[in-house]
């Protein structure tokens, strides 16, 4: 059985990546089969009012608002954070109209990864390097034997502790581009 962290960590983080890209197409496509395309053009709505609430949890972290539950509010962060950007990337579907929601697109597509990089690869893979060190040391290995065998996985997880450097500036990129394209759809809308 193969314990490396990219095995163990990296390849269930990318397999998860792949289910939201397939749930994604398979709501737009279900969409499109059952002539509901106009449905996905309004789940941006909701879609985006569930990333906004997605944000209580880093307003908690980050002490802007002192009530809720630090844990319960990572979990709806998680949730909402997914099933917003699922509404939101079947809005978009195929649709080559502009430029701007498609910067848009992507900066969240980026955000997305950054984040799932933190909930799935950053705590688990801590964790996988600290038992495995635990292990050599209980099986008599010298410090300098195990930090041998556990090189590539100190290079892997010090690679992905930086996730928190780019999590935040992609957050706020995706935020200016969707409130412009927000502003751009009530600019442009035919209000007769």
């Amino acid at each position: 059985m193969d314990t490396s962290l990219l095995h163990r960590e990296v390849v269930p983080f990318i397999l998860i990546t792949l289910a939201l890209v397939v749930a994604t197409l398979a709501g737009d496509y279900a969409l499109h089969a059952l002539d509901l395309v106009w449905v996905g053009r309004w789940l941006g709505i909701p879609g985006t009012l569930l990333i906004l609430l997605s944000f209580g949890y880093s307003m908690r972290k980050r002490k802007l608002i002192r009530s809720g539950n630090p844990r319960t509010l990572l979990t709806l962060h998680e949730t909402f954070t997914l099933l917003g950007a699922a509404m939101v990337l079947i809005h978009a579907g195929v649709h080559f109209n502009a430029i701007l929601p498609w910067l848009a697109l992507v900066a969240m597509l980026l955000n997305v990864a950054s984040g799932l990089v933190g909930k799935f690869l950053l705590d688990r893979s801590r964790r996988h390097v600290a038992a495995r060190r635990q292990h050599y040391s209980l099986k008599g290995m010298s410090k300098a034997e195990t930090e041998r065998e556990l090189f590539w996985d100190a290079v892997t997880f010090e690679l992905m502790a930086k996730w928190r450097a780019l999590h935040f500036p992609i957050t706020l990129v995706f935020v200016v581009l969707s409130l412009g394209h927000i502003l751009s759809i009530f600019l442009f809308w035919n209000w007769r």
